[in-house]
């Protein structure tokens, strides 16, 4: 089958909602020809990944000047797009999806809820998918972002979830929160995937004392993550076990300059192999957001094991005690779980059962047969 899939982002592989939009391309292309049609914006040009995906076109809408965007903004206003959407909205991303779609039987796809937005007036008129990056209403409210009410938001999801023929969500707690949301909605389990067959995993652990943070700091979440560790959990776990270093990687990790010189900031890296086989573990302390952590879902394909608190967990299909160690958002009781998890004794075991459950579960295979069912 032939797939149009819109995104208002330059595609590349620089942040969890990049990835997710990597890994759907990738299933999708193994079923026919696609069409990615991207707003150029967050990035010069694609990650060279994607060149290199057969069966892809690539399609660049350049962004228009503020009058061109004007009219668009306003009916997406108008019609209860929350602010901070609508001003992502630009309308060339919708007509030129809307004309590949006229040529052929076609699948059409919204990446996020920006593209969604812009394609809600095609989306009540033909059958297309709404691939969801989080249930946003639970936790965007939250966070600092114009336009944001809880009310505006949980209108305007209910509203992608009843006009959009499917919509394809990242986990089944997502499901639920958007089934409570919709109850008409037509859902699908669409998980957060990586390469695992391209990922070598980590030789066993050995007693490195080392913890790694990996994430895209231009998300607040993950800076809210970062703020529990540097300000709760590291101290805690320093008092007893002071040699052990926090190594920060990812888009915004090397504008941290924090005071302690245990604490690494090693920025944005491209290939994380080396970093992983770095770690003695690998912290997920994700206090807010939605869906399922990538770099959860990476660090057990690399079989490094994992500290996660249950909201990191929540989005995955994981077992506590078996592919990860779980632990509250507290200082005390994370320190006390990575202390535990640094020991090979304990993190060996669970970093094996991981990679096997990302082999199983969230690989491109895996993503494809969902996609193909």
């Amino acid at each position: 089958m032939r797939t149009v899939i819109a995104s208002s982002f330059t595609p590349t592989l620089d942040s969890g909602r990049a990835r997710r939009t990597y890994g759907i391309v990738r299933a999708l292309a193994a079923q026919g020809h696609v069409d990615l049609v991207y707003g150029a914006f967050g990035a010069e040009r694609p990650d060279p990944a994607f060149g290199s995906i057969d069966a892809l076109e690539l399609h660049r809408v350049e962004r228009p000047g503020p009058i061109g965007r004007l009219p668009a903004y306003l009916r997406a206003r108008l019609g209860g797009v929350p602010d901070d959407f609508a001003r992502g909205i630009w309308p060339g991303v919708a007509s030129r999806a809307a004309r590949l779609a006229g040529e052929g039987r076609t699948r059409v796809v919204a990446e996020g809820p920006v593209a969604a937005a812009a394609l809600l007036p095609f989306a009540a008129r033909h059958a297309a998918i709404y691939s969801a990056h989080n249930l946003e209403y639970a936790f965007r409210h939250r966070l600092d972002e114009a336009g944001m009410s809880e009310t505006a938001l949980m209108r305007f999801e209910a509203r992608l979830l009843r006009t959009f023929a499917e919509s394809w969500m990242v986990s089944r707690a997502d499901i639920e929160g958007a089934a409570a949301l919709e109850p008409n909605a037509r859902l699908r389990l669409v998980p957060n995937v990586v390469d695992v067959s391209a990922i070598e995993p980590v030789a066993p652990r050995a007693g490195e004392r080392a913890l790694l943070f990996v994430a895209d700091l231009s998300y607040e979440p993950n800076r809210e993550g970062l703020r529990f560790l540097l300000e709760q959990a590291m101290p805690a776990l320093w008092e007893q076990a002071p040699e052990v270093r926090l190594l920060l990687a990812g888009k915004g990790s090397d504008a941290i300059g924090p005071a302690d010189p245990r604490v690494e900031g090693r920025g944005f890296v491209p290939d994380l192999g080396a970093l992983y086989a770095e770690a003695g573990c690998v912290a997920v302390p994700l206090l807010e957001g939605g869906g399922s952590p990538l770099k959860f879902v990476e660090a057990l394909a690399f079989g490094v094991p994992v500290v996660a608190t249950p909201r990191a967990a929540a989005g995955l299909e994981v077992t506590a005690g078996e592919h990860f160690v779980e632990a509250e958002p507290n200082g005390a009781d994370f320190a006390a779980a990575i202390l535990a998890t640094l020991d090979p004794a304990r993190g060996n075991a669970v970093a094996a059962a991981g990679r096997t459950l990302a082999e199983r579960e969230y690989s491109l295979a895996a993503l494809e047969r969902c996609l193909a069912a």
